[in-house]
């Protein structure tokens, strides 16, 4: 089962996350085999958050994925938004034809509200680094369409989704994580 893990940090964290960045990669490192994506939101030099999706046997192993990390047991995340996700792209980041460099890299994230959107992959494939819906714990109720996109800018990686289909959508800027 596929997990979209987002935590967002508590304003003025920044030092405490710094402190504990090696403690955050090894932990992930535990994971590197069930990593699909993985990398910091950020508001120009400073980290706003954490994106991983991650393969895990199940929402329990899930919510220990992203309830035990060492950022979030030592207070730098403000919230968790922990869904089920499908791959709908079948890759990882790091198979992404685009690679870790060059052009701007966003968080498109849009919340359900209604009826499902936007559960096929749209025409532009190439620009996608990560793609697909949020879900319910099983699996059964979209609620929403997590996206990792290449896109000159936040309006152009906002278009990935359907305008009007959700009951919000958020832009954040979003680089390829993990050790450098």
């Amino acid at each position: 089962m596929e997990f979209f893990c987002y935590h967002r940090d508590r304003s003025g964290s920044a030092a405490l996350r710094e402190e504990l960045l090696e403690r955050h990669w090894s932990y992930m490192d535990r994971y590197s085999e069930e990593l699909i994506a993985r990398g910091p939101t950020m508001a120009g030099d400073t980290p706003t958050g954490s994106v991983h999706i991650v393969d895990l046997p199940d929402p329990p192993a899930a919510r220990a994925f992203a309830f035990d990390e060492p950022n979030y047991q030592a207070g730098v995340y403000r919230d968790v938004l922990l869904r089920r996700w499908r791959n709908l792209l079948g890759r990882t980041m790091w198979d992404f034809p685009g690679g870790e460099e060059g052009g701007n890299r966003y968080l498109v994230l849009g919340l359900g509200e209604g009826q499902a959107a936007d559960l096929t992959v749209p025409p532009d494939k190439d620009e996608l680094i990560a793609y697909g819906p949020l879900l319910s714990d099983d699996g059964a109720v979209w609620l929403g369409t997590a996206a990792l996109v290449r896109a000159p800018d936040a309006d152009t990686a906002c278009a990935v989704l359907t305008p009007g289909r959700y009951a919000e959508i958020a832009v954040h800027n979003w680089q390829f994580g993990g050790r450098g």
